[in-house]
């Protein structure tokens, strides 16, 4: 069964190994994602309930301003940008 699943998806796979590994490490990893998401819940959180959906849907668009600036600091993340202009430049924005 794993031999099988493995064949039929390795074209899928092997792509992926061929990434740098300051790249391959930041595209596999959940760490980043968790945080925004904990990010965005506790801004939901505190602020308890909303009047309109609009309301809610501006303080979620400040949480994730609020978290892309933390991104910009964040320096792990250099060697995963220049993977992606490499691999991705007519698509990566910077």
């Amino acid at each position: 069964m794993i031999p099988t699943a493995w064949r039929e998806h390795s074209p899928h796979v092997t792509p992926f190994l061929a990434l740098p590994s300051g790249l391959r490490r930041a595209v596999y990893t959940t760490n980043t994602i968790e945080a925004l998401h904990r990010q965005v819940r506790k801004a939901i959180k505190t602020r308890g309930h909303f009047p309109d959906e609009q309301a809610a849907t501006k303080l979620i668009y400040l949480a994730l301003i609020r978290a892309e600036a933390k991104w910009q600091r964040n320096r792990a993340w250099t060697a995963a940008r220049a993977g992606l202009k490499i691999h991705f430049a007519d698509r990566f924005p910077g």
